[in-house]
C-alpha cells in the first residue's frame, strides 16, 4: 500500500477511534489495533505478521506493538469492531442513493481439503464449490455502502432483504438492477417501500389475476416493462455489467480481495477480512478522486 492510500486509511481510523468510547487503562489503544489489523490485511498476512516490527516501514511505524496473544484477542473485541464499522461508513460515504445501483453476490471459495465447518457447499459458475458468499449493494460511482458475508449455500435474495433497511434512502428515481435470483414479490415490495424500483430478469410472467394482485404494484410494473418495452428493458438491464466492474475493481490490484488465504477460516474471521478489504478498496477510490480533483 502506498503512502497516499494509507494516509486516508489512518486518518479515518483516528476519527473513528475518537468517536468510540475508549478504556484509558489500555496500554495499546483500540485505534492502534485497528490500524495494525488493516496493515496486515493490506499485505495479505496473518495477525502474527503484524506484531513483528520488521514488517513496518516509513509509511507506518508504530512506537510500540502488542504481543501476538494480546493482538489476536483485541481484534475480536466489540470496540474494535465498532471502529472498523465507523471507518467503513466514513470511506463508503453513505448518503442518498441516486441513479442506478446494483445488488449482486460473489463466491469466496475455500479449498476442497478445507476442514472449515462454516464453509458450505453451493453453486458457483461452472459447478459446485465450498466456501462463503459476499453479498453487496453497489452504487453507480462504485461504492459498496452495505455488504454481508454468508456461507455459500445461502440464497442471495433473503440476504438482500436483510441488508436493505441498512441502506441510505433511495432517491425517487433510483433504479436497482439485479439478476433473476432476486426476482421475488417480497423483495420488489421492500425496494418499493425504501423508495426505489427493482429491475431484474423475471423468473416467470404470472397470468392469474389473484397472483398478479398479490405480487404487488412494483413487480407488476417490472413485468409490464419486460412485456411491453422489452427493448428498453434490455438496454437498461445491460447496465448491470457495472456490478462486474465493481467486483473487478475490488479484486484486481495488489492487496485486493483475492481468494481467501488458508489462515482466513470460520465465518467471523472471514467477515472481518472481507470488511477490511472493502475499507482498503474505498481508500483507493478516495485517493483516485482526490488525484482527479
Amino acid at each position: 500500500m502506498d503512502r497516499g492510500h494509507w494516509k486516508i486509511v489512518l486518518s479515518a481510523v483516528r476519527r473513528a477511534a475518537r468517536a468510540v468510547p475508549r478504556n484509558r487503562r489500555l496500554t495499546f489503544p483500540d485505534g492502534l489495533i485497528v490500524a495494525m489489523f488493516l496493515w496486515g490485511v493490506a499485505h495479505d498476512r496473518p495477525l502474527r505478521w503484524a506484531c513483528d516490527r520488521a514488517h513496518y516501514g516509513p509509511v507506518f511505524r508504530p512506537r510500540r506493538l502488542p504481543s501476538v496473544s494480546q493482538f489476536t484477542r483485541r481484534v475480536k473485541t466489540e470496540p474494535v469492531q465498532r471502529i472498523l464499522q465507523r471507518v467503513h461508513e466514513q470511506l463508503a460515504r453513505p448518503g442518498q442513493i441516486t441513479g442506478l445501483s446494483y445488488v449482486d453476490g460473489k463466491p469466496l471459495v475455500v479449498g476442497v481439503a478445507s476442514k472449515d465447518p462454516d464453509a458450505a457447499r453451493g453453486r458457483v459458475m461452472g459447478g459446485w464449490a465450498r466456501g462463503y458468499k459476499l453479498h453487496a449493494f453497489m452504487t453507480e460511482d462504485r461504492r459498496i455502502p452495505v455488504f454481508a458475508v454468508s456461507p455459500l449455500n445461502v440464497h442471495e435474495m433473503p440476504v438482500a432483504r436483510q441488508m436493505l433497511p441498512h441502506l441510505p434512502p433511495f432517491s425517487p428515481r433510483m433504479l436497482l438492477l439485479a439478476d433473476g435470483n432476486y426476482d421475488a414479490a417480497d423483495f420488489h415490495k421492500d425496494v418499493d417501500r425504501h423508495g426505489g424500483r427493482l429491475l431484474c430478469k423475471p423468473r416467470g410472467f404470472a397470468r392469474h389475476e389473484v397472483t398478479r394482485r398479490q405480487m404487488g404494484r412494483a413487480r407488476r410494473e417490472c413485468l409490464a416493462v419486460w412485456s411491453e418495452q422489452p427493448g428498453w428493458a434490455k438496454v437498461v438491464y445491460q447496465q448491470r455489467i457495472h456490478a462486474e466492474g465493481v467486483w473487478s475493481n475490488v479484486t484486481s490490484y495488489g492487496g485486493g480481495l483475492g481468494p481467501l488465504p488458508a489462515f482466513v477460516r470460520r465465518l467471523p474471521r472471514v467477515r472481518r477480512w472481507v470488511g477490511a478489504k472493502i475499507i482498503l478498496y474505498h481508500a483507493r477510490l478516495a485517493a483516485r478522486l482526490t488525484h482527479a480533483a
